[in-house]
């Protein structure tokens, strides 16, 4: 189809119909002085938006990720140190977020590299190695590659290996560890193209990850290997555990049974038919590790099972869509929050598939769930959100996030295997679909 300029007929006639409607220029006026955030704030749903909960976990102080893309580590810790302290007998407790930082930029170095071994014959202005050299290593994540971390490299407390600058504000060094694994990929390429035998590119690289490994213990500080272990509980009994690795750390006080939970996924595009599994093409952290896996199903099993792990008395670690209708300092995720139309004088009409395959909506933010308001017919009407960006916002830290929300921009639950419905399970033993890497549904880990 050939190209249609705007004509000078068409600007007069969008002129006129801006000028001779008074409620689009009050809203220009309105705008000129304002955010449209603030002109289009719906007051009605924060007068309605209440924090009581039917069911509500108990509250632990809430973290803070500051400027990383952490949220996945956090979310998942978050869950873990429930369990920590019940098992500490302490009032409040952290795990190291900056631990399995280090050890996930380490690997996704070494994943990394391996991928370019990988693709060595790819071509270097092909769509998957430009893909690739985009964000070799971004701060984000899944929750299959969590698990990759702590199978391997189990959890310490907070205070045995604290944040750092660097930690806290991920940007500088991320950006220069991209630099130097673009350089390798670019010296392995040549290598082999210059007829080098696979074992002196493998030599290579092991080369590689040290520098990694120096660059690492120079921004996070270097991480324990084992650690002494006391405290005093919340009854000022003094308690000493003596010597223990991280593998040790998490066997005794957390104990999570990761291989129990499952990640279910809704994502209603046409290339992602329900009950089938997916996995995404070169994402992940750990090499040899566990693949991300992905269940997709329909909203009314990826809500219920979300439910139910909350009545079991489990939170809920989850991935969605967080900056779409967020009032961040109120903390409401609500449909009806803007009222765009009475700006603008139209409507966005978009679903969820729809927002999906035109590229307005992915997974950017895990969080936990801590609660749900139930109806009288054991129906969700609001959802109770533990974050991780401080206690400045919503309720000491804690979002509401009403249950349209919940159906348009949620994709990914973690739940125990015992609330899927039986006839799912056997499903979670195939073969995964394979997607591309530039699947939406991989979005997640590639958050800055």
């Amino acid at each position: 189809m050939a190209q249609q300029r705007i004509t000078p007929e068409q600007i007069a006639s969008y002129q006129e119909a801006f000028e001779r409607d008074p409620q689009r220029r009050l809203a220009g006026n309105a705008v000129a002085k304002s955010p449209i955030s603030a002109v289009a704030l719906n007051r009605r749903v924060i007068a309605g938006t209440d924090h009581t909960f039917s069911i509500m976990l108990k509250s632990n102080p809430i973290t803070n990720q500051n400027r990383s893309g952490r949220c996945w580590l956090f979310a998942g810790l978050n869950l873990f140190r429930v369990e920590a302290i019940k098992r500490l007998n302490v009032e409040s407790f952290e795990l190291s977020q900056n631990y399995l930082l280090f050890w996930d930029k380490l690997e996704k170095a070494n994943y990394f590299l391996e991928t370019v071994l990988s693709t060595l014959d790819e071509p270097s202005d092909g769509r998957l190695l430009m893909f690739l050299l985009q964000a070799p290593l971004q701060d984000g994540g899944q929750w299959d590659m969590f698990v990759n971390l702590v199978k391997k490299y189990g959890v310490v407390p907070k205070s045995v290996m604290p944040e750092t600058e660097s930690s806290a504000s991920t940007g500088a060094m991320t950006g220069l560890m991209h630099a130097l694994l673009r350089e390798n990929a670019a010296e392995l390429r040549h290598m082999h193209a210059g007829g080098a035998p696979a074992a002196a590119l493998r030599d290579r690289k092991q080369a590689m990850i040290g520098n990694f490994y120096q660059m690492l213990c120079v921004h996070l500080g270097e991480p324990p290997r084992s650690f002494e272990w006391q405290w005093r509980d919340k009854d000022q009994a003094f308690q000493r555990a003596g010597t223990l690795t991280p593998q040790e750390f998490f066997e005794r006080y957390v104990g999570f049974d990761l291989d129990s939970l499952v990640c279910l996924i809704h994502c209603p595009t046409a290339d992602k038919p329900f009950d089938r599994l997916y996995t995404i093409q070169h994402l992940g952290n750990v090499a040899e590790g566990q693949i991300v896996r992905y269940l997709n199903v329909d909203m009314a099993v990826f809500k219920q099972a979300a439910v139910e792990m909350l009545k079991d008395g489990q939170p809920v670690w989850f991935g969605c869509d967080v900056g779409k209708m967020l009032e961040r300092d109120l903390g409401i995720l609500d449909m009806e929050l803007f009222d765009y139309a009475s700006v603008y004088g139209f409507s966005y009409r978009a679903d969820k598939a729809e927002r999906v395959e035109y590229g307005h909506s992915m997974m950017t933010h895990a969080m936990v769930f801590t609660g749900v308001d139930l109806d009288a017919d054991d129906r969700p009407r609001k959802w109770r959100v533990e974050n991780s960006w401080g206690d400045k916002i919503g309720d000491k830290g804690f979002l509401v996030m009403s249950d349209r929300w919940f159906d348009e921009y949620m994709y990914e639950v973690v739940v125990d295997k015992r609330f899927v419905p039986a006839a799912l399970l056997p499903l979670l033993e195939a073969d995964p679909t394979v997607l591309p890497p530039w699947d939406p549904m991989g979005a997640l880990a590639a958050a800055e």
